[in-house]
Parts: C-alpha cells; structure tokens; sequence
C-alpha cells in the first residue's frame, strides 16, 4: 500500500511538474504580501478601478461659457424671497411686541387679541415691503452694474449697496439720501470685506453670494 501510495504520488508530481513547467508552488499567505507590479486593483464588485472614482476636485456639468458660481441675477430672486420673508418674521415679532405693550391696560378678551392681530399684521406687511424693496433695488443695480462693467467683484457690490441707500432715502432729501448712501456703504463694505477675509488671512476662499 505505501509503494502504491507513493507510486502514485510521484506520478501526480511528475504530471504536476510536466504541466506547470516545474514552477514551485506558494500559499496564500506567501502571495498575499506581493506587489502587483504594472497591475491596476479593480473592485470585486464593480470591476473597475476604484483610483478613477475618487476624483480631486469638483465636477460639474454647465453649459458652454457658464460659470461654477451662480450670478446677480440667479441670486436676485432668492434674496429678494428672502429679504421678504425676513421682513415679515421681524415685522410680526415688532407688531407683538408693540400690540401687548399698547394693550396691556386692557383685560384679555376678543378686542385686545383683535388688536394684537391687526398690529402684528400691519407691522409685518411693512417690514417685509422695505426690506424687499432694498433686495429689489440692491439687485437691479447689482446686475446692471455687471453688465456695465462687465466684470463680477467687490466693487459692484459695493456701488450697489450705496446707490441702494441712496435711492431708498431719497425721498427724505439730500440729507436723508446721504445717510442712507453711508449707510449702504458701511454694510456693502463690511459685507465685501466678509467675503474677502479669507483671502485676507490667507486661508481657503469660502462660496461667495453677492
């Protein structure tokens, strides 16, 4: 039994040898620490190179010429939008506050939560109708400004801010739309200079919105 055994087995190595041209064999653990020199490691389950799905930088799919940040006019209508909504939610805070301060000598009853509701009302109408005719005013000199210069920086943003002030105070005369010129600079410059602090410091650029 042992010759035959043994018999057997030089036969299976001779045939071993004969097909794989003598080539020693190696376990797993021996393989599992060699290179793949000039391979590339694909996925078991996409079959692919998983090097080509991490990407370094952004992609993005835009239209011929367009930008990767979005223009004055893309964001007028959300700042508008906004402007409006902030508006009202101040407005209507200010109308509570002024509605329980006028009626606090009345007794809780259907007149006094009348009044309160036509304060919050009417404030919140009015703080929402300023503050979304600035956006307005801010975006349609935002946009007209770029196509005039046809340029997008900080300096549009700052010449809108200002003719904003002006224009919206205009009606209280030249001392009033001074003011209101002062006051659209002051926070069209802290705004750009907000935008710009990165650069500033050195540090990564943010997203920025004009």
């Amino acid at each position: 039994m042992d010759n035959s055994s043994a018999g057997s087995g030089g036969f299976k190595g001779g045939l071993g040898g004969l097909f794989s041209g003598g080539s020693p064999e190696y376990s797993n653990t021996e393989l599992s620490g060699v290179p793949l020199t000039g391979m590339s490691p694909l996925s078991p389950y996409l079959n692919v190179d998983p090097r080509y799905l991490v990407q370094d930088t952004d992609e993005f799919i835009l239209p011929t010429g367009a930008n990767k940040t979005r223009g004055r006019f893309e964001l007028a209508f959300f700042t508008i939008g906004g402007s409006c909504m902030t508006g009202a939610a101040l407005g209507a805070l200010n109308g509570l506050r002024l509605g329980l301060t006028e009626t606090r000598d009345m007794a809780w009853s259907k007149p006094r939560n009348v009044q309160i509701l036509n304060m919050v009302t009417r404030q919140g109408a009015s703080w929402a109708n300023s503050l979304g005719s600035v956006a307005l005013l801010y975006s349609v000199f935002g946009v007209a400004i770029e196509k005039a210069r046809g340029a997008e920086d900080d300096i549009n943003t700052i010449a809108a801010g200002t003719m904003t002030g002006v224009l919206f105070k205009s009606a209280s005369g030249l001392k009033g739309a001074a003011r209101g010129g002062l006051v659209g600079l002051a926070l069209s410059g802290a705004y750009a200079l907000y935008n710009n602090w990165d650069h500033i410091t050195g540090s990564s650029s943010p997203s920025r919105l004009y």
